[in-house]
C-alpha cells in the first residue's frame, strides 16, 4: 500500500512540473506571451517617444523559481537605444522584483526614449531572457512591439513671426500760427500801436506766404477775446464780448487787408474771465508766492471767491496787477492750417536723394514702405543716429532677423532702453526661439500683447507637445502652423480648410499627410509629387511613417 502511495506522489509531482514548464521551456515558448502597445505607431512629442506597453503571460507559463529580464530597445536606422531592464520573478524567488504568478497575469510599463536622428524609421522591441540558477536563456526571438516614429510636429515653422514698431507719421499735419493784441484795463478799444507790432507784421507775412505754399492751406481763423479775472463777473462778460467785436473788425480791416485777402472761415468767441490763462502765466513766472496762488486756484471753483482770496494777499496781488493781469486783457488771432506731408512716393525718393531732411516719423514710415530688408537697415540706422530712436532700434533688430542675421539683431536690440516695449519683447523672443532657448522665448513673448507674439507662443506650445493650447492661439491665422497643429490634434477637416488650394511644397506635404491618414493614396501621392519638388521634403518623405501604408 505504501509503495502504491509513493508511486502516486511521484506521478503527481511530474504532472505539476509538466504544467508549470521549465525555465528552458519558457524561453522556447515565447509565442505564448502576448505584447500590446499604445500607441501602435510611436510618436515623437517634445523630443521624446512614449510607449505604454503591456506584456501578458498565460497560465502555467512563468516558472515559480525563474526570473525574466525584459529590455526595451528602440531599433532605428544607424543604431539602437536600450533602456534599463524590467525584472520579473516567479512566486518562489526571494528577490524584490515584480511577481508574475503561475496563474499568469499582465505587466504594464511606460517606456520613454529621447529623440535621435534616424528614429523616423524604427521599431520598438522587447528582448527577454530567462534567468535560473545563474543560467541565462534568451527567448527565441525579440517581441516587436510597435513601429515608429512619427515626427510630424517637427515640421513646425519656428523662424518666428516678426513685427515692426509703428510710426506716427501723419499724412496731414494740423498747424497753428498765432499772434495777439493787448487792451488797456476796462477798455475794448484797439490801439493803433498794437496793430503795428512786429508780431502782427510776422503774422501778416505768414498769411501772405500761405498763398504760395503748396503744402499748407488755411482752414480757418479763430479770434478769441478775453477779460482778465479781476473786476465784476457781469462787467467782464460784457467787456470780453465788446473786445471780440473790435478784434474782429481789426482783423478784417487791418490784419487781413486787401493785400493779403485770404478767404477762410473766421470764428469769433470770447472768454469772460481768463482763469486758464492766469494759471498758465503764474505757473511760468518767477513770482515768489506762485505756489500759494496756484493752491488758491485749486481750492476754490467760484471765480468771485478766487478773486477775493487773491486780493487778500495784498503784496502778491500788487505783483499780479503789474506783471500778470495786463497780459490777460487781450484778443488772440489763430490761423488754423493743414500741412500736407510727403506722399509715400516722395518719401521713397527722398530716402535716396535727400534723406537728411526727413524727421524721425518720416524715416520710420519710409522704412515701412520698402520691402528690401537691407534698405530698411540703412533707414533705421539713420533714425538711430539722428534721433536716438527707440522704435528704430527695435526695427533695426527686426530687419536683421528678416535677413537671418540673428547676432546682429541681438546686438541692435541690446540698445533698447524700454525693456517692456511690446515690439521689443516679440523681437527678443524670436532671437531666443532661433537659439532654441524656448524658456527665454516664452518669457519674452508673454510680455508682448502682439498677435505675432501669440503666434510665436503657439510655436513653443507645439514644440512642447501642448497641441490644444497651440490650436487655440493659432485659430484663424490661416497659416502653415495652424494647419499642422490641427493635424496633430486629429482635426483633419479643419486642417484641410486652412490649407485650401495652396500650391506650395510645404503645404502640399501637409495635404499628403492628411490624405494618407484618410486612406486616400491617390490624393496623398499627388500632393507628395508637388511637395517632393523640395529636396528636403522629398528626402523626409522616404522615411516618414505617415506614408508607410501608401508606399
Amino acid at each position: 500500500m505504501k509503495k502504491i502511495f509513493n508511486v502516486f506522489m511521484i506521478a503527481a509531482a511530474g504532472l505539476l512540473i509538466s504544467s508549470c514548464g521549465s525555465p528552458k521551456k519558457m524561453a522556447e515558448s515565447a509565442e505564448a506571451v502576448s505584447v500590446s502597445c499604445n500607441p501602435q505607431v510611436l510618436e515623437v512629442v517634445a523630443g521624446n517617444i512614449k510607449a505604454d506597453v503591456t506584456v501578458t503571460f498565460p497560465e502555467d507559463f512563468f516558472h515559480p523559481k525563474a526570473v525574466v529580464e525584459v529590455i526595451p530597445v528602440l531599433v532605428y536606422n544607424g543604431g539602437e537605444t536600450a533602456l534599463d531592464p524590467v525584472m520579473l520573478q516567479g512566486e518562489d524567488v526571494t528577490d524584490n522584483y515584480e511577481v508574475v504568478p503561475e496563474a499568469g497575469g499582465n505587466v504594464s510599463r511606460t517606456f520613454e526614449f529621447e529623440y535621435v536622428e534616424g528614429v523616423e524609421n524604427s521599431h520598438l522591441e522587447l528582448r527577454m531572457t530567462v534567468i535560473h540558477k545563474d543560467k541565462r536563456i534568451p527567448f527565441t526571438a525579440p517581441y516587436k512591439v510597435a513601429d515608429g516614429a512619427n515626427t510630424t510636429y517637427m515640421l513646425v515653422k519656428q523662424s518666428g513671426s516678426l513685427a515692426y514698431a509703428p510710426d506716427a507719421y501723419q499724412a496731414v499735419i494740423p498747424e497753428q500760427n498765432e499772434t495777439q493784441i493787448l487792451y488797456l484795463i476796462n477798455s475794448a478799444t484797439v490801439r493803433p500801436s498794437q496793430l503795428k507790432s512786429d508780431e502782427i507784421k510776422a503774422f501778416q507775412e505768414f498769411l501772405t506766404n500761405l498763398k504760395a505754399d503748396e503744402r499748407r492751406e488755411l482752414i480757418s481763423t479763430d479770434i478769441i477775446a478775453y477779460a482778465s479775472p479781476d473786476g465784476k463777473e457781469d462787467f467782464n462778460a460784457e467787456l470780453s464780448e465788446r473786445r471780440a467785436k473790435t478784434a474782429s473788425d481789426a482783423f478784417n480791416k487791418k490784419i487781413n487787408n486787401k493785400d493779403i485777402a485770404i478767404e477762410a472761415n473766421v470764428n469769433t468767441s470770447n472768454v469772460d474771465e481768463d482763469w486758464d490763462g492766469f494759471k498758465a502765466l503764474v505757473s511760468g513766472s518767477n513770482i515768489e508766492d506762485k505756489d500759494l496762488i496756484l493752491r488758491v486756484l485749486e481750492m476754490y471753483s467760484d471765480p468771485a471767491v478766487r478773486e477775493r482770496e487773491i486780493k487778500n494777499m495784498s503784496q502778491v496781488y500788487t505783483v499780479l496787477k503789474k506783471d500778470i493781469l495786463p497780459e490777460l486783457r487781450r484778443a488772440r488771432f489763430i490761423a488754423n492750417v493743414e500741412f500736407t506731408n510727403y506722399t509715400n512716393e516722395e518719401l521713397v525718393a527722398l530716402v535716396n536723394d535727400n534723406i537728411e531732411i526727413l524727421d524721425e516719423e518720416a524715416l520710420l514710415r519710409a522704412g515701412s514702405l520698402l520691402q528690401d530688408a537691407n534698405q530698411k537697415i540703412t533707414i533705421y540706422q539713420k533714425a538711430v543716429e539722428k534721433f536716438n530712436s527707440e522704435r528704430a532700434r527695435i526695427n533695426l533688430g527686426v530687419a536683421y532677423l528678416a535677413l537671418g542675421k540673428n547676432a546682429e539683431a541681438e546686438n541692435a536690440l541690446a540698445g533698447v532702453a524700454d525693456k517692456n516695449n511690446t515690439y521689443y519683447n516679440n523681437a527678443m523672443g524670436v532671437v531666443a526661439l532661433r537659439k532654441a532657448d524656448y524658456e527665454a522665448a516664452a518669457a519674452a513673448f508673454s510680455k508682448s500683447s502682439l498677435k505675432e507674439a501669440q503666434y510665436n507662443l503657439a510655436v513653443i506650445d507645439i514644440l512642447n507637445g501642448n497641441y490644444t493650447d497651440a490650436a487655440a492661439k493659432l485659430s484663424g491665422a490661416g497659416s502653415f502652423n495652424e494647419a499642422l497643429v490641427n493635424i496633430l490634434t486629429g482635426d483633419l477637416n479643419t486642417a484641410s480648410k486652412v490649407l485650401g488650394d495652396a500650391q506650395c511644397q510645404c503645404k502640399n506635404y501637409l495635404k499628403a499627410i492628411i490624405a494618407a491618414r484618410q486612406g486616400n493614396a491617390d490624393a496623398a501621392n499627388a500632393a507628395l509629387e508637388i511637395a517632393s519638388q523640395d529636396e528636403t521634403l522629398a528626402k523626409r518623405a522616404e522615411n516618414d511613417i505617415e506614408f508607410a501604408k501608401i508606399r
